[in-house]
């Protein structure tokens, strides 16, 4: 019994990353349409670190941000490449549109979305309340 209660203990202390695309739906999306202004969205800077002091990492900033996207609310299109994040809805749920899913992926609360490796994506709140998000990235200065 004790076995078991570790093990659970245990898996419960790794990260979810749920909301990532579905099995068998990675691939290309050209992201045709995509909106490239944000509407009903807020984004609010709460921290940052130096890198350069930190880490020799000079000319980059770790920073997080809360964002709050009203419904029907977008985050535009952007891109990740040189500039890894993760986000974590922290109530309600919003949809991501990623250039590596074919289909549209929700994330609900509690969901970490890992954002890295270059792929571009837009956000939507298709919900009937507010997505809070918090956002934390490298980003150059």
């Amino acid at each position: 019994m004790r076995r078991l209660f570790a093990l659970l203990l245990i898996a419960s202390a790794t990260p979810a990353f749920a909301g990532q695309c579905p099995a068998g739906k990675e691939g290309a999306n050209a992201l045709a349409g995509a909106p490239s202004a944000p509407a009903g969205v807020t984004d609010d800077l709460i921290g940052s670190v130096d890198l350069g002091a930190e880490l020799k990492l000079d000319g980059f900033d770790l920073r997080t941000r809360k964002l709050v996207v009203q419904p029907g609310g977008i985050v535009p299109l952007h891109s990740h490449k040189g500039r890894p994040a993760l986000i974590l809805t922290a109530s309600g749920a919003i949809t991501e549109y990623r250039s590596s899913c074919t289909v549209p992926i929700e994330h609900k609360a509690g969901d970490i979305a890992r954002e890295a490796d270059g792929i571009s994506h837009w956000w939507r709140n298709n919900g009937k309340v507010p997505a809070v998000l918090y956002s934390s990235d490298v980003k150059p200065r």
